[in-house]
């Protein structure tokens, strides 16, 4: 047997799964499993990801300090204090791997992203998932579980896969009272859907223990070329850079990022769309007998009266060339958690579930 261990933790990581993109012996899919943008990047992030393409041969930036600035500007946050990463993910790494290792805790929620624990198990840290309040994040849930081995406490909000949110004040409670030496994470990736919310930021800028992730995954479209960011005191950004490859993006990626934050009315578009499509899909299910939460991000949390419903509309979507997510690994087996997509795809989608509930009733 080999003597070639890996570090702890490593082992007790579950592989993470994406979500499918294809249905066996089924032509005209429509994919609503990742929270993907409908309707692709930006033109002008196209463009300027062609143009960047002739220089291929180039070593990227090492301070990426023209998309911080775009950031910046856009996102009206200082560039230095800004951090940039293979998508937001990589960020979320860099925070792990750097204030968490053996003997440690990280605390995650009960629905939260399924990355969590593993960025945790990866640091060698433990992992400690504390209950939510009805699919929300709970704030007097988490504090209670702190201890003085705390390190890290990540949330996203507006969450994955429960669409729900935690409004700045409830954030900024749960940053004061963690203990001294624990950091607050506020996982962003969906914040850009949310008319008016900074994602933390001010928090970021009045605290020295909250740090912001944002992507360009979602409303931006650029999901394909993984980039993210984050947004922290400078001397959590001084640490985090100490970890981070100096060429971890790409020419290209750099390119099409700043590009696409630049174009503030395509990503209005895109909020605006996705805002009225999601009211209408939410509304058309309920009337069906599928209710969800109120969704302040790209997909509703579409529940069933229990698991076993759930797994056949599944399958009767797939039947029907629609792939959405099952979220039984988050702890919501009675749930499909559905991707807005354009108006044809929410249409699709509104008309197969009425037509197995009509036939499952």
């Amino acid at each position: 047997m080999t003597k070639i261990t890996p570090q702890p933790g490593i082992m007790e990581i579950a592989l993470y799964v994406g979500g499918a993109s294809h249905v066996d012996g089924v032509s005209d899919v429509v994919k609503l499993s990742s929270n993907e943008n409908p309707y692709g990047p930006s033109p002008v992030a196209i463009e300027a990801l062609r143009r960047a393409s002739f220089e291929l041969h180039r070593y990227p930036s090492t301070d990426h300090a023209q998309l911080r600035a775009a950031i910046g500007e856009i996102h009206s946050v200082d560039p230095d204090n800004v951090i940039c990463g293979v998508g937001s993910d990589e960020v979320l790494q860099f925070i792990a791997q750097s204030f968490s290792g053996l003997g440690d805790e990280v605390i995650y929620t009960e629905h939260g992203f399924s990355m969590y624990p593993i960025l945790a198990h990866a640091a060698g840290a433990t992992p400690v998932k504390v209950p939510e309040a009805e699919r929300v994040v709970d704030v007097n849930a988490i504090l209670a579980a702190c201890t003085d081995k705390t390190r890290i406490v990540f949330i996203a909000n507006p969450a994955n896969p429960t669409g729900t949110m935690i409004d700045l004040d409830e954030c900024a409670r749960l940053a004061d009272g963690l203990p001294e030496g624990a950091l607050l994470v506020l996982d962003g990736a969906y914040a850009e859907f949310v008319e008016g919310y900074d994602g933390g930021a001010k928090l970021v800028e009045t605290r020295e223990n909250v740090i912001m992730t944002r992507t360009f995954s979602k409303i931006y479209g650029l999901g394909g070329l993984r980039i993210g960011w984050g947004y922290a005191p400078r001397a959590i950004i001084d640490v985090l850079n100490r970890v981070r490859q100096p060429f971890n993006l790409s020419n290209t990626q750099l390119a099409a990022a700043e590009a696409a934050v630049r174009d503030v009315a395509y990503t209005e578009k895109c909020r605006t769309d996705n805002t009225r499509l999601r009211a209408w899909l939410a509304e058309a299910l309920e009337a069906h007998g599928v209710p969800s939460d109120p969704s302040e991000t790209n997909f509703i949390l579409a529940r069933f009266k229990d698991e076993a419903e759930a797994s056949a509309c599944d399958e009767y979507l797939k039947s029907q060339g629609l792939i959405v997510r099952k979220v039984g690994g988050y702890g919501l087996p009675n749930c499909l958690r559905i991707t807005i997509g354009d108006e044809p795809a929410c249409r699709r989608v509104a008309h197969a579930i009425g037509q197995f509930k009509g036939g499952a009733s």
